[in-house]
């Protein structure tokens, strides 16, 4: 007779089995009912509603959001196909913001569908979906996203609602940016007579300073003999003028984020106070304030560290074949790691004050603190060596955090461009609050992103002659809660109030 033990073994192969076939959305079908209940009681399988379930992890604690916003896209897209069939579209405003590169998980998703009941449909964790019947966009207007159907970027723009533009510039931006011709905007213009679109769409391009496409459609519409009259749907002017010449979405919302956040930063950050004359005392104090950095950036990512373990490992008094098991193992290698990295950004600290450009310094030197922060996991084979090569793989999600980070294929347009702001940026502040949060929001890593992020904090710090700044641990929550506020909400201010008021207002060396 089978053991518990066995018998769940054998309920994981099924699952396991639902999972290579790509579901993420299981049905009660899908697995029978003695699967299904030893799963959930496992914790292996969680409830999302009524005949529907997601895979989950059995050591989240009861409640936690993390399985759900993971999961998020992948079971929408897999309910609404259930459900409509094919015969449905994400809204248009939220077509615009996923093109845009925002995957951030919505409070309420607004679906249209050919068979829709006007009904809110609840999700966990206050989500809930809205389907409404409406008109859906022509075949050769729906763009497939994972799975998921959306207006294309030129449908979506004709499509959306003018408050679009006041309540989410940064996604009207971007998306905007994308569009390079006139010609696919103007063939649904005339098609559907839209002259009041075509004037608020030529006031947008031209806002964007896409003054050619915004004239084209103006013309051409006249030329039709629509009587059109342009109008700026945007509340502001931009901050930054889009190059033509960058197609990535996700480059373009990233420097007009950039750009809008700047501002907040500077009136609400404390000024720099220049760089010390003494590089030496500056290095010595950064030294001192390596146990407390590393026990207190360890702890916020959940290591079970302690001074007297950071300080064996930093010696290298210990070994880790008398560790008593894996976890403490890993402990001790994301400590030894810690050292290592830390010695590393130590050196990158040391060019900016000698004037470097700090942007060119961390484009250079962070693979190098990752490398060291990971190496002897590898060596111990917690890690492959490939692990340490380059930038994610695969997509990664944040605990507990509605913000989803932009898949691997956009980090690489995204880092380069990161460090390129970097480079540009005239203001310490701004280098040291962006650089931190625009770092974690890509999460360019599966693993030790928020250590590399507070580490590029600390550098750029640095180039403005602020001391080195420890994130306690005791204020994990409203970090968090801080970083969680700019990435879904685009409001760096709790962020900057955060950081402001824990770096200490005189210089770490005179």
């Amino acid at each position: 007779m089978a053991t518990p033990s066995e018998k769940l073994a054998q309920s994981l192969e099924a699952l396991h089995a639902l999972q290579d076939r790509g579901l993420v959305a299981i049905r009660s079908g899908d697995l029978t009912r003695t699967h299904r209940e030893r799963l959930i009681k496992g914790g292996f399988l969680q409830e999302v509603m009524k005949g529907w379930h997601i895979p989950s992890r059995p050591d989240e604690i009861a409640g936690e959001s993390t399985a759900w916003y993971a999961s998020y896209w992948d079971f929408c897209a897999a309910y609404l196909n259930e459900r409509f069939d094919q015969a449905w579209c994400l809204s248009p405003e939220q077509s615009l913001s996923l093109h845009a590169g925002n995957r951030t998980v919505p409070r309420q998703l607004l679906v249209r569908a050919k068979k829709a009941r006007n009904n809110i449909t609840h999700f966990p964790h206050g989500t809930s979906l809205l389907d409404v019947r409406a008109s859906l966009p022509d075949e050769r207007d729906i763009a497939k996203n994972n799975g998921l159907r959306l207006f294309s970027p030129p449908s979506a723009l004709v499509a959306c609602a003018p408050g679009f533009y006041a309540q989410n510039p940064t996604d009207a931006r971007a998306a905007l940016s994308m569009v390079q011709d006139a010609s696919d905007i103007l063939r649904r213009l005339l098609e559907g007579g839209h002259s009041t679109i075509a004037g608020r769409l030529a006031g947008a391009f031209r806002n964007l300073g896409r003054t050619r496409i915004a004239d084209e459609i103006i013309e051409t519409m006249r030329a039709a003999g629509y009587d059109v009259r342009e109008k700026d749907p945007f509340e502001t002017r931009p901050p930054a003028i889009l190059s033509a010449r960058e197609t990535s979405p996700y480059v373009n919302r990233l420097r007009l984020m950039w750009q809008e956040m700047r501002e907040p930063v500077i009136e609400r950050f404390p000024k720099a106070p220049g760089m010390p004359k003494e590089t030496k005392a500056y290095l010595q104090q950064v030294e001192e304030t390596y146990l407390t950095d590393a026990y207190h950036s360890l702890s916020i990512e959940g290591y079970r560290v302690n001074r007297e373990l950071i300080e064996r490992v930093r010696t290298g008094n210990w070994n880790p074949d008398t560790e008593e098991d894996d976890r403490n193992q890993r402990n001790a290698m994301a400590a030894r790691g810690y050292w290592q990295a830390f010695q590393a950004v130590r050196e990158s600290v040391e060019k900016v004050l000698q004037n470097a450009n700090p942007g060119t310094v961390a484009d250079e030197d962070h693979r190098v603190w990752y490398r060291e922060m990971f190496a002897p996991s590898v060596t111990v084979g917690l890690l492959k060596p490939a692990d340490l090569a380059g930038y994610r793989n695969d997509q990664v999600y944040i605990r507990r955090s509605m913000h989803v980070p932009p898949n691997r294929e956009a980090v690489r347009d995204l880092m380069p461009a990161l460090f390129e702001l970097l480079r540009e940026e005239t203001e310490p502040s701004v280098r040291v609050v962006l650089g931190h949060f625009v770092f974690v929001n890509i999460h360019p890593y599966m693993d030790g992103n928020g250590r590399m992020g507070r580490f590029l904090m600390n550098v750029m710090l640095a180039a403005g002659g602020y001391p080195w700044t420890v994130v306690p641990v005791e204020e994990r929550d409203a970090y968090i809660t801080a970083l969680e506020e700019a990435s879904v909400a685009q409001n760096i201010a709790p962020l900057t109030d955060f950081l402001a008021r824990l770096v200490p207002q005189t210089p770490a060396a005179c």
